[in-house]
């Protein structure tokens, strides 16, 4: 009985090590695309892009806070002072609590 049980605390040591060393080799499932190529992505100059894309908006302080927030996640600011949001995927898809687009 004694053998069997360490067998058993044995294998079960050997699984969750093989799990660990395997969780390792892969990034988080909910990792965006620009955060798991990491360092290969040129990063683009948020505060010139931002300032475009802001500089029409009747809030301009808080449009530029939240597209700074925008492009820091997503490495993408949208052409243009609105709109052509499909050309950014991950900005065009990022909400408030509310429900409503973060990104201007």
């Amino acid at each position: 009985m004694a053998l069997f049980s360490k067998l058993l605390v044995a294998s079960l040591l050997m699984s969750l090590l093989l799990l660990h060393v395997d969780a390792d080799d892969h990034p988080p499932a909910h990792a965006s695309e620009s955060q798991r190529e990491g360092s290969l992505l040129q990063q683009i100059d948020c505060d010139g892009a931002c300032k475009a894309r802001c500089q029409k908006a009747s809030r301009q302080r808080m449009c530029h806070r939240a597209c700074g927030t925008c492009c820091k996640r997503c490495n993408c600011v949208p052409p243009g002072t609105a709109g052509n949001q499909e050309v950014c995927p991950c900005y065009a898809n990022m909400t408030t609590h509310g429900g409503r687009r973060k990104c201007p």
